[in-house]
């Protein structure tokens, strides 16, 4: 069976040096050989009730980040020509090492490569001064600490990042906070140590975009309560969880705040675009892992309906085949997309970016529903990793923006063409109609032999 090296796409391979190529056998190894296997233990682990499960550290979970930084994996994400702090590789280079990683539960955390932790660390080392790098970065990139980020709020549709409500009012030398937060994601763990915030702190700023900001709160600043963890279809996702959390008179240093006043758009813009092709590679994945699953139902020898194996029925091997092709052809659009933003940066591939948020989850989710229904009742258990990579899976069409937000967003910047291709396109008739009379050819209007039809001309 060929490697992970071997299988990079060609369009993609030249842009992917050989350390990489040698590096992405070693995740593919890493994940299939000990982080899979050891997904089910680190569940085991994690306990039953609600406190056992949001105070827990797997202690396989250490084995395998001991195993993983002897092997060279460790901080992958952070992007070559941007940040010193990372293992020197392009976004394409990770892109393709996150998507092994997306087929385990705990590989990514085994080589601090898991959200929230990898945008906060990009956010920390493009924007954060040399205080809050040695305070917040260094333990972050070694793993001791975790981290959250804390942007979505219950009230309002925060989709839209204008509508944030979260006050901050400078009082002296610190900044005072109020407010509600939810999805806060990483919050459950008790190794949360820091929350990076984002609030509005000049709502009489005339440009909306300059009124929020971005701010580093430490989890155990007084006046900062943790209501509840939500879940996800069910799924409470220990002990990472996904915090309800308020902010009273909560009071923080001037020297927290990233950047400085009113850059919050910035900042969270910075964070997203290079997290949206973590999340999408990821995401092909679990779809990769999903069609494994499929497959094997596919050729269970005790488990035959109407005397056949599934394998025997056309409608099965249908679906296979067509979660290979929509597998293959979302690789490439994402891997396009971190090509684009390695050449320029995440604005200069906005379009493609926007293309993958919008394809890969839904490309994922469509895998995982055909290989749930292979499974049937088994499918939508436990029994089985399917549905709770398709709770998570179902997510990804809300977070970092929903699918609509970008959709409208490529349509209007789509239609931007419009005007350009009506003149192109009634230049081409006129060129038409010209070469019809320089050929002696009258060309007929499409309508006006509709027109004779319907009046029986014709």
């Amino acid at each position: 069976m060929a490697t992970a090296s071997q299988r990079i796409p060609a369009i993609a391979r030249p842009h992917v040096s050989e350390r990489a190529k040698k590096t992405l056998d070693i995740v593919e190894k890493f994940v299939e050989e000990q982080c899979i296997p050891a997904d089910s233990v680190y569940l085991s682990q994690i306990g039953e009730t609600t406190k056992e499960r949001f105070s827990a550290h797997p202690h396989i979970l250490e084995d395998l980040k001991k195993e993983a930084r002897k092997l060279g994996l460790w901080n992958m994400f952070l992007p070559k020509n941007h940040f010193k702090e990372g293992a020197g590789f392009s976004n394409l280079e990770y892109g393709l090492m996150a998507e092994y990683l997306g087929k385990s539960r705990t590989a990514s955390e085994a080589t601090n490569c898991a959200a929230p932790d990898t945008g906060n660390m990009e956010v920390l080392a493009k924007y954060g001064n040399e205080q809050q790098k040695k305070q917040w970065l260094e333990p972050l990139l070694e793993g001791k600490i975790r981290s959250a980020f804390l942007m979505t709020e219950p009230q309002v549709a925060s989709s839209d990042a204008k509508n944030i409500e979260l006050t901050m009012k400078k009082e002296g030398n610190e900044w005072v906070l109020n407010g509600q937060k939810w999805w806060s994601s990483g919050a459950g763990d008790p190794r949360c140590k820091i929350y990076i915030v984002m609030g509005k702190s000049d709502p009489r700023n005339p440009d909306p975009y300059r009124q929020q900001s971005v701010i580093l709160v430490p989890a155990d600043t007084p006046g900062i309560t943790v209501h509840r963890m939500l879940s996800v279809y069910g799924f409470d996702d220990a002990p990472h969880g996904h915090g309800h959390i308020s902010f009273k008179s909560v009071r923080v240093p001037e020297s927290c705040m990233v950047l400085g006043p009113g850059k919050g758009f910035e900042i969270i813009q910075g964070r997203l675009g290079p997290g949206r092709i973590h999340h999408a590679m990821r995401s092909i994945g679990a779809a990769e892992k999903a069609l494994e699953w499929f497959i094997k139902r596919l050729n269970e020898p005790h488990k035959k309906p109407f005397g056949k194996f599934l394998s025997e029925h056309g409608i099965m091997l249908e679906r296979v085949a067509r979660s290979r092709v929509e597998i293959d052809a979302a690789r490439l659009l994402v891997l396009e997309a971190a090509i684009k933003i390695d050449e320029s940066n995440a604005k200069g591939a906005l379009k493609e970016i926007a293309e993958a948020k919008v394809l890969i989850p839904q490309t994922l989710l469509t895998v995982i529903d055909r290989a749930v229904q292979a499974y049937g009742g088994e499918g939508v258990s436990q029994e089985t990793p399917l549905a709770a990579m398709w709770a998570n899976g179902r997510t990804m069409r809300i977070v970092d923006g929903p699918d609509e937000v970008h959709i409208l967003q490529l349509g209007k910047n789509e239609n931007k063409r419009g005007k350009a291709v009506l003149e192109k396109i009634r230049a081409q008739k006129a060129r038409s109609e010209e070469l019809a009379r320089q050929y002696g050819i009258t060309l007929r209007d499409p309508l006006q032999l509709d027109r004779e039809i319907s009046k029986g001309k014709l």
